[in-house]
């Protein structure tokens, strides 16, 4: 898709932000046409050198923006951001509360020039008694009960990636279209405002939704009572290669125990409805982990894709770059990393007219394109 066909060409972005959650919603914005500026601190932002499992966050999210360097505590540098932010269609920012507007860059100061200007501030807590406090994704998913869903009794388990700082992100893109679409109306902007807890209740709302309708609280998805009495991880032959498998009607269910056999369970009226089935778990269940401890796993995958039942090998995030199904879709992006190392990774999730969103920039060097970014807005028409 060419640059002058994606949905965003022509929208000016400028980004203050690190981390996960700001750059989330400067990445989609990117990815889908805008040209985004990602404002960083002389050196560059903290986050390019992160170690351990933040070592992905900085090329995982912030392909296809351009990036200056500025010192804000300096009058030209904030001179030169503000320049930015009069001739942007958006700003992101995920300082704490009240920090851009101390330097004269909230949204009051600049919409008074800006009218049309959409100002998305990406934060721990919406308006309310928590706004003041410092959060993280792992905070808000202790808080909000995620974390207490995801592991076992006792241990309450973070969810194996930055879950509420993409999916709070996310909303912030939400808003931000929203914003901008009323904008076409009304030619105003406005202010939007994400932020990770609340995201954290909004995915746990359904658990909340449960204890209205049954009285009963949720209980951790590892010992939850399943909607369904086959949707498990299993054991195959081989010890390292597991399976999940999922059988999730009744017409599924009798699938299920034709191919593989089982037609004491199939046959059996008291198994023939699905709540039946899970009050029965305990029964069902011991047969069918005993059989597919029996079959390669491989087998198991060309029979339960024949039939349409839904199934997944268990994988490793790491195994994802050779998946044949990524690798033929363009579901990987062809990116360098910072050291000049090639790599592939994710693409924005979305087809559009039939096709994924492509590579505009490479990940940015720190103040790569300040000299083009500096022309730019001394010669801007706003």
């Amino acid at each position: 898709m060419t640059t002058e066909n994606l949905p965003l060409a022509g929208i000016r972005v400028v980004e203050f932000s690190h981390m996960v959650m700001g750059p989330s919603v400067g990445v989609i914005l990117a990815d889908l046409g805008a040209d985004v500026v990602k404002v960083e601190p002389e050196g560059g932002d903290k986050t390019r050198s992160l170690l351990g499992s933040g070592a992905g966050y900085f090329p995982m999210f912030n392909r296809n923006k351009r990036s200056i360097c500025l010192d804000l505590k300096s009058e030209s540098g904030l001179e030169t951001a503000r320049k930015l932010a009069l001739r942007s269609d958006i700003l992101i920012e995920n300082f704490r509360p009240g920090t851009l507007a101390k330097l004269g860059l909230g949204y009051d100061s600049l919409s008074a020039e800006n009218p049309g200007l959409i100002y998305c501030s990406a934060k721990g807590f919406l308006n309310g008694p928590y706004e003041h406090r410092t959060a993280l994704d792992e905070v808000t998913q202790m808080m909000g009960g995620l974390a207490y869903m995801t592991g076992p009794p006792g241990r309450p388990l973070r969810a194996g990636s930055s879950v509420v700082d993409i999916t709070g992100g996310m909303f912030g893109v939400i808003g931000v279209l929203a914003a901008l679409e009323r904008r076409h109306r009304t030619g105003k902007g406005g202010e939007v405002k994400c932020a990770l807890y609340e995201t954290t209740a909004f995915l746990v709302g359904q658990h909340m939704a449960q204890k209205a309708v049954t009285g009963q609280a949720a209980q951790p998805m590892p010992v939850r009572i399943s909607a369904w009495a086959i949707y498990d991880v299993f054991e195959t032959l081989r010890d390292d290669e597991q399976l999940f498998v999922g059988v999730v009607s009744d017409s599924q269910w009798r699938q299920f125990c034709d191919a593989f056999a089982l037609q004491d369970l199939g046959e059996n009226p008291d198994y023939a409805l699905n709540n039946q089935r899970v009050l029965a778990r305990d029964i069902i269940l011991p047969q069918v982990r005993a059989l597919f401890r029996a079959i390669p796993r491989e087998t198991l995958i060309a029979k339960l894709d024949g039939l349409g039942l839904p199934f997944a090998p268990i994988a490793r995030p790491d195994e994802l770059f050779d998946d044949p199904h990524l690798t033929a879709s363009g579901g990987l992006m062809d990116v360098t990393l910072p050291g000049g190392e090639a790599t592939r990774l994710p693409g924005l999730p979305i087809e559009l007219d039939g096709q994924r969103m492509g590579l505009r920039h490479d990940i940015p060097l720190a103040g790569q394109h300040a000299d083009a970014i500096l022309y730019e807005i001394d010669h801007s028409d706003r």
